[in-house]
């Protein structure tokens, strides 16, 4: 059931007929964003780790600290939401959201103690790291891919405009002349179209490669694997069974008597 249901987010965050879909170009408009996203997220990581260290001596980067790890957590759920936006993933699941609240009647300095995990920590710190060196790497990947394409595509009107303001022919020592091939100009717009479109395409594909990749570093499915029933009912439940079962153990004959004390 639980492969069924991952197979189908899965399916449910794919993106077909990109060349039409808004999910496309709202990824395009993410990976832009994400450069300056990462180093701001690296930033306040590194920042705050360092002054929450410099500070232990005086006691006051323990709160620091704490505050940090807090706050890493909730950039990587903004992530893992931005990216649920995008994708049109539905939300998580109750569950999920119950085990992130804590616990109600402390303040703030015993919640975010209470609510701190180390490994959860690490995580999120290795998960702000990454997202730097993504944002980054996935920019670059996308601008080079978009540009070729949309340089193909504009070549034609780039060279129209060149040749009746500058009278520059960008054309003239084209690959069509060093091979000797006789087309007119019109023949190779239509080439050259025809190509900036299909490598616009792939451009497009790219992106939603990319966009599947953060989603897998960033753990926007990590939700959906979780128990639908929360752990406190699980727990209310729990006791009642077994007692109910531990009476059942005690008093093996009780519900064998009952037929003969009618009799009687």
């Amino acid at each position: 059931m639980k492969a069924t249901e991952a197979t189908a987010m899965a399916r449910a965050g794919k993106v077909n007929w990109v060349l039409f879909n808004p999910k496309t170009y709202a990824t395009i408009l993410y990976f832009l964003l994400s450069l300056p996203l990462g180093i701001i997220y690296f930033t306040v990581a590194i920042t705050g780790l360092a002054l929450s260290i410099g500070l232990t001596p005086i006691f006051i980067g323990i709160p620091l600290f704490f505050g940090v790890a807090k706050l890493l957590n909730g950039i990587v759920n903004f992530e893992q939401s931005m990216i649920r936006q995008i994708l049109g993933l539905p939300s998580p699941s109750v569950s999920y959201t119950y085990n992130q609240q804590p616990e109600a009647g402390q303040n703030w300095l015993k919640r975010m103690v209470s609510g701190f995990e180390g490994g959860l920590f690490i995580r999120n710190l290795l998960l702000v790291l990454l997202r730097f060196v993504t944002g980054i790497v996935f920019s670059v990947i996308m601008v080079t891919v978009i540009s070729l394409g949309l340089g193909f595509i504009t070549l034609p009107v780039v060279h129209i405009i060149l040749m009746n303001e500058l009278q520059l022919d960008i054309l003239e020592n084209s690959l069509f002349s060093y091979f000797h091939i006789d087309w007119t100009y019109n023949q190779q717009y239509l080439l050259y179209l025809g190509v900036g479109l299909i490598l616009f395409w792939v451009a497009l594909r790219v992106v939603n490669g990319l966009m599947q990749i953060q989603r897998r570093i960033m753990y926007v499915d990590e939700p959906y694997q979780q128990p639908s029933e929360p752990p406190m009912e699980a727990q209310i439940h729990a006791p009642v069974q077994s007692q109910y079962y531990e009476y059942q153990e005690d008093h093996p004959t009780q519900g064998m008597m009952q037929p003969a004390q009618r009799e009687l």
